[in-house]
């Protein structure tokens, strides 16, 4: 028994094969009680909870770590031989790439689940789905751009050479090309600030419309009139935009004009009447009526009220019944309203 355990083969003991086998398998036999034991019991926990993140962090375990942990005994079982420089190295750069593949894969999967959380935000339209994923692959570049070049710096590849001639090339690709990443910069900005988004009906300058699609470099709007408006990220970041779509409430401000012949008491009446009318209609709130001046050619009164609601069709259909019965009103107490006129006095000599 003595002669079989102490048998060399590959530079190695039948007993050292023995012993790394025993680590692998002991290792093995670690893994499958943490998932029955421990890992079990964490995901029954997160299937019990409010939040997502706990799901999030299981899910990472299981997908990722339990891997790791098998490929970490593994090499610790493997790295208990006695083994050839060349067979050495060549374990140490598999140990590399294989831990760098799971680790940055597991980064990905966190920070794709973040970005969803955070883009999407209660909103799961298509429109989104489609800027997600596009937003996921860059993402997903630049991390696995970032790993391939600390890979290559691991495994003893001189690294600064090449970093330093992409750094002056980076260089000149961005100032050839400002418009085009400003426009991408702008559109990172408009996505995470969300100073609009898919549906909101917006004004910028002498422009409005509906946001129709957020893209990279431009962003189209569908106009009142029809027509489609394209706008490049970097003009909308820049300008003041209107977003109506946010807009709790409608404030509301008209005048009267009357004409000077109208009876005092008739005018003291007036923002009583008005404020009765206003009140009558459902979803609006009176805040003031005053007889605001004296006109060139008529007593102006300025009326003051909010509508609840960002709907533009309510609020001009409230304003609407407002006028009506505020004509009907006045027909009926002959008030008479008053339009630009001058009153030419002559003197007899």
């Amino acid at each position: 028994m003595q002669e079989v355990l102490s048998y060399t083969f590959f530079q190695n003991t039948f007993l050292n094969y023995l012993f790394s086998v025993g680590i692998f398998f002991s290792g093995v036999v670690i893994v499958l009680v943490f998932k029955k034991y421990i890992l079990s019991r964490l995901k029954t926990w997160s299937e019990s909870t409010q939040t997502s993140y706990d799901d999030l962090a299981t899910s990472i375990i299981e997908t990722h770590l339990i891997p790791f942990l098998y490929l970490g005994f593994l090499y610790i079982a493997l790295y208990n031989l006695a083994l050839s420089p060349k067979l050495e190295r060549g374990l140490d750069i598999a140990a590399i790439i294989l831990a760098t593949v799971l680790v940055i894969r597991a980064l990905t999967a966190a920070v794709g689940y973040f970005l969803h959380s955070y883009v999407t935000h209660g909103n799961d339209s298509e429109q989104r789905k489609k800027q997600l994923k596009g937003i996921s692959r860059l993402v997903n570049f630049v991390i696995w751009a970032l790993a391939f070049v600390f890979l290559l710096d691991n495994l003893g590849v001189k690294i600064s050479a090449a970093v330093a001639g992409l750094g002056i090339g980076g260089i000149a690709v961005a100032l050839a090309a400002q418009a085009v990443l400003g426009d991408l910069f702008s559109y990172f900005v408009i996505l995470f600030d969300k100073p609009f988004e898919i549906g909101d009906f917006i004004v910028i300058g002498n422009e409005m419309g509906v946001v129709e699609y957020v893209g990279i470099k431009t962003t189209r709007i569908r106009a009142l009139s029809g027509e489609q408006l394209v706008f490049s990220n970097t003009d909308l970041t820049n300008s003041r935009v209107h977003n109506f779509k946010k807009m709790e409430r409608r404030r509301v401000v008209f005048k009267l004009r009357l004409v000077y012949q109208t009876p005092y008491e008739k005018l003291l009446a007036i923002p009583e009447t008005v404020k009765g009318i206003i009140e009558t209609q459902q979803d609006t709130t009176f805040d003031r009526g005053h007889f605001a001046t004296y006109g060139d050619s008529s007593l102006d009164f300025e009326f003051v009220y909010y509508v609840d609601g960002a709907d533009y069709n309510k609020y001009m259909d409230i304003q609407q019944a407002i006028n009506l019965a505020i004509f009907k009103a006045f027909e009926k107490e002959n008030v008479q309203f008053a339009y630009p006129s001058q009153t030419l006095f002559l003197n007899k000599s």
